[in-house]
């Protein structure tokens, strides 16, 4: 299902616009009273929108009106949450904004003894001030797929530290294959948390009151992402970007950083032969990662009907454990986001997937933290876009960029 925080790019954050919309139900203030209106992002994968239209319907206590959006989701969400009751239900990532704007109310009251079924780092991330304000619906993530037939040939076994992971993305390049793809961008937008991560850093402190790569080795591990695009095994200009999996299944790429949701197409094309690992480890002293996100319903505070609106959200992601269990597996892959949820999900009970899900569960990494704004993330992404493409100094561009996080951590506690 859809990583900008589509799940097809929940790394990417989302901009600003304005409020568009389509879908069969409009949603618009004059539905009938008593209605509630439910946004969804419009998901890549066929089947998902008749899904959320048959739980809309089959919900006892109101009539739900299911809107799909095409397009810059996120900045119509942003834009109708300032001016408008609708929608009532929505799904997305909660932004500390949106709590210090009183924009969505906290839904911690939902979950009862469920709590601890759910993952707790995905609950942490739709955390703020001690409230939660997002209910978790799936679980997403990413992983390097490779062919072990391919690294076999080459004499490698699978690259577990970043260096080994440039060799091989050397050594795998032949004619007409390169040895990794990570996006056209050269892996600037999908790898830069998992490059931190692999040095024993993060976008932010874990207390969420500080940078997280405020140290030296932020400027050596962002220097190795410089290597892998001087290496050669790079591979750019590919016809899909790094959430298709036509490069890997088409063999333009020997590995590619790429998504779960795209293990069924993977496995289709290529069987067996086809492994999957973390993002590797700098050193000694970093580690291995996934990164992890999950859409969250939540609720307008503006609803005409909060109430209504919260017992909906409930019923649908709290008490349905048969439509969430569906929604999670059975378009594309994604993981249920409630651990006894996933015992009972087919394609996680082995080969790839059961790995995948023990790699979520060993090394899993929130990969939009709600403190995380847009304006820091964009800062980071330039810093290491001119850093890998460019050339420019790491040390230099990380300072730049620490300055702009410093100035919206503290702009977001005023």
């Amino acid at each position: 299902m859809g990583v900008e925080l589509d799940r097809r790019s929940f790394l990417v954050v989302a901009g600003l616009l304005g409020l568009t919309a389509c879908g069969s139900n409009t949603g618009r203030e004059g539905s009938a009273e008593g209605t509630l209106r439910h946004w969804y992002h419009a998901y890549g994968e066929d089947g998902v929108q008749d899904a959320v239209r048959r739980y809309a319907a089959a919900y006892p206590d109101a009539r739900v009106e299911v809107q799909w959006n095409p397009g810059d989701y996120d900045s119509k969400i942003m834009t109708a949450l300032q001016n408008s009751a609708v929608p009532d239900v929505f799904e997305a990532q909660v932004k500390v904004d949106w709590v210090r704007q009183r924009q969505v109310v906290p839904l911690g009251d939902l979950l009862g003894q469920t709590r601890d079924d759910f993952v707790r780092a995905l609950l942490d991330s739709q955390t703020v001030d001690g409230e939660l304000y997002g209910i978790p619906q799936a679980i997403d993530t990413q992983v390097l797929y490779y062919r072990p037939s391919l690294l076999e040939k080459a004499g490698l076994t699978p690259p577990w530290t970043v260096d080994e992971l440039l060799d091989a993305a050397r050594r795998l390049t032949t004619d007409g294959v390169r040895g990794l793809f990570a996006g056209n961008d050269g892996g600037v937008g999908v790898l830069t948390a998992p490059l931190l991560w692999s040095a024993g850093l993060d976008l932010l402190s874990e207390d969420g009151k500080a940078p997280g790569f405020d140290d030296p080795r932020a400027a050596e591990v962002f220097g190795k992402l410089r290597e892998l695009h001087r290496g050669g095994g790079l591979l750019l200009g590919a016809p899909t970007d790094w959430a298709d999996p036509g490069a890997f299944v088409d063999g333009l790429a020997a590995m590619q950083w790429t998504g779960l949701w795209n293990l069924p197409e993977i496995t289709e094309a290529h069987g067996d032969d086809v492994g999957v690992l973390p993002f590797p480890r700098l050193d000694a002293d970093g580690a291995e990662s996934v990164p992890v996100g999950a859409y969250s319903a939540m609720v307008n505070a503006r609803s005409a009907d909060v109430d209504a609106a919260k017992a909906y959200v409930k019923w649908l992601w709290v008490d349905k454990t048969e439509y969430q269990t569906e929604f999670a597996t059975a378009f594309g892959a994604h993981l249920p986001a409630r651990r006894s949820l996933a015992e009972r999900a087919e394609p996680l009970r082995d080969g790839p997937g059961k790995r995948i899900a023990e790699l979520v569960t060993a090394g899993g990494r929130i990969a939009s933290p709600a403190r995380w704004s847009a304006r820091a993330n964009t800062a980071l992404s330039d810093a290491v876009s001119r850093i890998a493409r460019e050339g420019a100094d790491p040390a230099a561009e990380l300072r730049t960029a620490l300055d702009v996080a410093r100035d919206e951590i503290a702009r977001l506690d005023r």
